[in-house]
């Protein structure tokens, strides 16, 4: 039955044709994909650890720690599309 509404419900089930957003990649790219979304959290970790231990100027810690959240955030969202690819 064809739903008429903008809003179709049925696009949010998983079924066999889907197969997530990287999908079409081989599983040993999604593997390394998520080897380097790991690499990023743990990379922004450092940094804020450093940061916060040997950085006493304000302005230059504000910059660090904007660069490790923008790591965090991708890091994160590589590791929501391996997530959501993992059914594949």
């Amino acid at each position: 039955m064809q739903s008429n509404s903008i809003f179709d419900p049925g696009m949010f089930v998983l079924n066999s044709a889907s197969t997530g957003p990287l999908g079409h990649l081989p599983a040993l790219d999604v593997m390394w994909i998520s080897f380097w979304s790991i690499g990023l959290l743990i990379f922004s970790v450092l940094i804020l650890s450093a940061t916060r231990k040997w950085i006493k100027n304000g302005f230059l810690a504000a910059i660090f720690k904007l660069f490790a959240f923008v790591l965090f955030l991708f890091g994160s969202y590589l590791m929501a599309l391996v997530v959501f690819t993992w059914p594949a």
